[in-house]
């Protein structure tokens, strides 16, 4: 445990006359002081200030026994060590937060306040790690990675922070002293609004990681006022209300108004005499850093998670158009610099909300990015070497949204440092790294070439010039003979879409045709003289040299019809030194398809790296019953930073003892989950049933819609049968959906819609009873995710093949002892490698049939199954109510046109779906063999740490070591 020990030399709490606790009196038991953390809380103001003191942190847990108090160069050291605090130090701490760091009013000391006195409490000492380590990384100037990332879907933090302390018991020991529950208290955290689904998820869990591993590493985000919305789902569906996360402030962040950078967008560049570049004029705001600590398991080391908010100095406010009653006017401004973290994704499809995510994503690079070389200039002292720059800095970019730190820190190192382009490019490109999340063409973002030249306009002429190096570096691959091939590769991999070639380059390949026309013309005379016939094709050399210049035009013609656009994903192969995919068959694809021109030119640059989630958050915190049975029978707790000791569990898988206990924790965890959807839906579900949960963000690719198709067919054949039949062929099924459709995505609210129709069917219907439910549980996030995981029978990852990245739901449900029904998509694959192929249930088509399977379907080949048909049918007879499901219903019919056509070949896997829905319900009438299968699940998820996955992007990208402050 990282716990904290003060030498009770540090101040004298005998004294009475001693202001510095006087007001402790009031609410602090005189054991209190003896347990010397108040003297905490007090040491700096308490030392006399002719006596000079040095604070030594260390960490007990692997060093409980030393007890050090000596002089150290003349200076006083207090060990703190020797400080454990109990439950009455740290309710007083709670206590004096709660008087004299208030939100509140002084009366009462209802579960609000006492949240935010506890998690203040907690945050100090949070704060006491944090320094020590950062202070340690700043004297030995390490190597740091820095993780970008537009989404951290951090969860609550109250019992995060205290399990990873080990002061879960002491807290909850305080705060019931002080009248409260712990469980209750922790309730009223709101979940910080800083992501949405699984890339910011995984963000969040590599953080933790990081720290539990004491690598030097930060992330960076930015700080959203309303996040991407709270859903409520009301008899229209899904709706969408702002976030009030930061309503009452949040206790977790520090604001570090000393830190700031400015941003600018517009203007325009200016050219200087020696040919160097300023980018003037334009509009400029201010990022301020808010610091949000993250500590990591039984270890002092605690990193940072630096998020921006937006802002303009005071001055920009018009005092004159306000008193003329010009009100808007004197506030533009502000609220143009502010709503640049307002929300999360704003809609784009209107020219201001693209605006907007460009200022967003461009705010988030260049803030950090000037952090990032300040911080580098003050480790290195007076003698910058900016050659050492990637031997100290590795930055990592989560998808493409921090694309623009590419061309940032070029401009950065060219424009304010005066390097030269070929040592910004060389530097730049052995610094940036780049993780890929995505094989969807929509989510390999393009912008709008005059977009981003009228925000962005130095930027826009480095990507020109990266875009150059690149073309240079396709023809020293390719050459310049074979136009076609070349003009194929251009097409495919250049960061500009659509635009003509640069000068250099036709002037290469120009001269290249001109040298070949000669040699050609010199063979042809060489011939002649030797009375040969003249070679072919060489009759009118003049008039040929005439139209090399045109030919070579036309072959790389711009379309005019078309849109100029910049390719971030282009952009970030090409100016990282890695790029990896996060799942081995997600890697695999990126290689082969997504980006396999640029593999055939450098293949050292891409790897594989699976993705992994926390197993302190998702088992040890959330689910603390199978966590100690887990121990029980692994027989250490070491497990929780070393997965690969689950695999003990499977020597175990048929002991009845074990099993009783396995099934006898999942009850508990299903009987919170009873009282959970209760409370958010009102319906009273039976915990004797099947829990089938499909919980993440709304997609067509992610298949809800087939999830719900099976359903209804399913209460379609319950509705034809008898009492006794239908009791005889189903298990009894909860099904349970969550989850968030973007604001703008019609399709994806239309399935909403209809999951929450069916469920309100099939609920209220009395012949069906509890055989069947249909539960949509509204505003999914982390903390519904921790009651809902661990409570889980079945979870359904049901993508079609080749189209997820990788997920990480699927990761933490199988830790859960929760057993998967799913494609051979993403970390599905593995995931069934290590649990054993008879314990995960399979369906539908591969990822290299999917091509042929479209193309097919274009042609009119494709037969439906008549089954699929009878729920169409079915949906259309009006069962679910009066509203209309012909666009969605529609969606699935046709063999082309935007809409239509089944792309995500729904109607395909449906019969293989509803088949292997059977086989669930029949391994889950022999309980023996379906706990069996949830050990061996749990024991086969050892490999999907996250731990494990930071582990490998530390050695093989980042190229960073632990380091652990002393």
């Amino acid at each position: 445990m990282a716990a904290l020990r003060l030498s009770s030399s540090c101040v004298d709490s005998n004294n009475p006359q001693s202001s510095k606790f006087k007001f402790l009196s009031t609410f602090a038991p005189e054991s209190s002081f003896r347990t010397n953390w108040t003297r905490l809380l007090f040491f700096r103001t308490s030392v006399s200030s002719s006596t000079r003191r040095k604070l030594c942190i260390r960490n007990v847990a692997s060093d409980r026994q030393k007890e050090l108090k000596e002089p150290v160069n003349g200076e006083v050291v207090d060990n703190f060590d020797s400080f454990l605090p109990d439950s009455a130090s740290i309710a007083a701490s709670i206590k004096y937060h709660s008087e004299f760091t208030p939100s509140f009013s002084p009366e009462g000391f209802g579960l609000s306040k006492a949240y935010y006195a506890t998690a203040e409490s907690v945050r100090d000492m949070l704060i006491i790690n944090w320094n020590a380590t950062y202070e340690y990384y700043e004297k030995m100037n390490v190597k740091q990675a820095y993780y970008l990332s537009m989404e951290f879907l951090q969860g609550r933090a109250l019992l995060n922070a205290i399990g990873n302390l080990e002061l879960s018991g002491i807290y909850a020991d305080a705060l019931r002293v002080l009248g409260c529950n712990l469980e209750e208290v922790a309730r009223q955290e709101s979940d910080a609004a800083l992501g949405n689904g699984g890339l910011g998820r995984l963000a969040s869990c590599f953080l933790d990681s990081l720290a539990t591993l004491n690598y030097p590493a930060w992330g960076y985000g930015l700080r959203y006022k309303y996040g991407l919305f709270k859903q409520l789902i009301t008899k229209d569906g899904q709706e969408e209300v702002a976030e009030n996360w930061l309503e009452m402030g949040n206790p977790w962040e520090i604001a570090r108004h000393d830190i700031s950078y400015p941003v600018k967008f517009y203007g325009e560049v200016i050219s200087g005499a020696d040919g160097s570049k300023q980018w003037v004029g334009g509009e400029n705001i201010t990022a301020v850093a808010y610091d949000v600590p993250i500590p990591g398991y039984k270890t002092k080391t605690t990193v940072n998670l630096r998020l921006w908010s937006t802002k303009v100095a005071p001055e920009q406010f018009n005092l004159s158009s306000f008193n003329v009653g010009d009100h808007a006017n004197a506030y533009a401004a502000i609220k143009k610099a502010e709503k640049i973290c307002y929300v999360l994704y704003p809609g784009d499809e209107s020219l201001e909300g693209k605006t907007l995510r460009l200022k967003q994503q461009y705010t988030l690079c260049s803030a950090s990015l000037q952090d990032i070389v300040a911080r580098f200039e003050r480790r290195s002292g007076e003698a910058v070497d900016w050659e050492s720059f990637p031997e100290k800095v590795a930055v990592q970019m989560n998808d493409t949204h921090p694309t623009l730190c590419i061309p940032e820190l070029i401009r950065i190192l060219m424009d304010v440092k005066g390097l030269t382009w070929k040592e910004a490019w060389g530097i730049t490109r052995r610094t940036v790294a780049y993780t890929n999340h995505t094989v969807l063409p929509e989510a390999l973002e393009k912008w709008s070439f005059p977009l981003m030249q009228e925000l962005l306009p130095r930027h826009v002429q480095i990507i020109e010039m990266i875009d150059e190096e690149l073309i240079h570096s396709i023809i020293a691959k390719y050459g310049t003979k074979d136009l076609e091939l070349l003009q194929q590769k251009l097409k495919q991999m250049r960061v500009l879409e659509n635009f003509e070639l640069p000068d250099s380059v036709m002037e290469l390949l120009v001269n290249s045709a001109e040298s070949a026309v000669a040699v050609a013309v010199d063979l042809s005379e060489e011939a002649e003289i030797l009375d040969e016939e003249p070679l072919p094709g060489n009759e009118g050399d003049d008039t040929e040299n005439e139209s090399i210049a045109k030919k070579i035009d036309v072959s790389f013609k711009v379309d005019p019809k078309h849109p100029k656009m910049i390719r971030m994903a282009n952009l970030s192969v090409v100016g990282g030194y890695a790029v990896n995919g996060v799942a081995e068959i997600h890697s695999e694809i990126v290689r082969t398809e997504v980006f396999s021109d640029f593999y055939e030119l450098w293949p050292e640059k891409f790897q594989n790296k699976t993705n992994g989630v926390t197993p302190r958050r998702w088992i040890r915190f959330c689910n603390p019953d199978l966590s100690k049975i887990i121990t029980k029978w692994t027989g250490t707790e070491h497990w929780v930073t070393d997965t690969e000791k689950l695999a003990t569990l499977r020597q175990f898988a048929d002991s009845e003892h074990l099993q009783s206990m396995w099934k006898e924790a999942k009850r508990i965890n299903k009987l919170k989950v009873v009282s959970f959807l209760k409370e958010k839906t009102g319906y009273l579900v039976s915990p004797d049933a099947m829990f089938d949960v499909q919980v993440k963000r709304i997609h067509e690719y992610k298949r809800q819609l087939l999830n719900i198709l099976g359903i209804v067919y399913r209460y379609k054949q319950m509705k034809e049968m008898t009492r006794e039949e239908r009791e005889a062929k189903f298990v009894p099924r909860v099904c349970i959906f969550g989850g968030k459709a973007f604001a703008t995505y019609v399709q994806a609210k239309r399935i909403v819609k209809f999951i929450t129709d069916v469920g309100a069917t099939v609920n209220n219907d009395p012949v069906i009873g509890d055989l069947l439910k249909v539960v949509f549980v509204p505003d999914y996030n982390v903390s519904v995710a921790e009651v809902l995981i661990p409570g889980s029978d079945l979870s359904q990852h049901i993508s079609t093949a080749g189209m997820e990245a990788s997920g990480t739901s699927n990761m933490k449900f199988a830790m859960n002892g929760c057993i998967l029904i799913g494609t051979l998509d993403g970390a599905n694959v593995e995931i069934r490698e290590e649990v054993g192929e008879d314990n995960f249930f399979l369906f539908g088509a591969r990822a290299h049939e999917i091509a042929g399977l479209r193309k097919e379907r274009a042609q009119g080949k494709f037969v439906p199954d008549p089954r699929f048909e009878e729920v169409k049918a079915f949906i259309r007879s009006g069962v679910f109510g009066s509203n209309n499901y012909e666009e969605l219903v529609g969606s699935l019919e046709g063999n082309e046109g935007y809409g239509r056509a089944d792309y995500f070949l729904v109607g395909k896997d449906f019969p293989s779906y509803i088949e292997c829905q059977d086989r669930v319900d029949e391994a889950y009438r022999d309980q023996k063999r379906w706990t069996k299968m949830s050990i061996l699940n749990t024991s086969g998820s050892y490999k999907f740490s996250s731990d494990r996955t930071i582990h490998e992007y530390a050695r093989d990208i980042w190229k960073i070591s632990p380091l652990l402050p002393s």
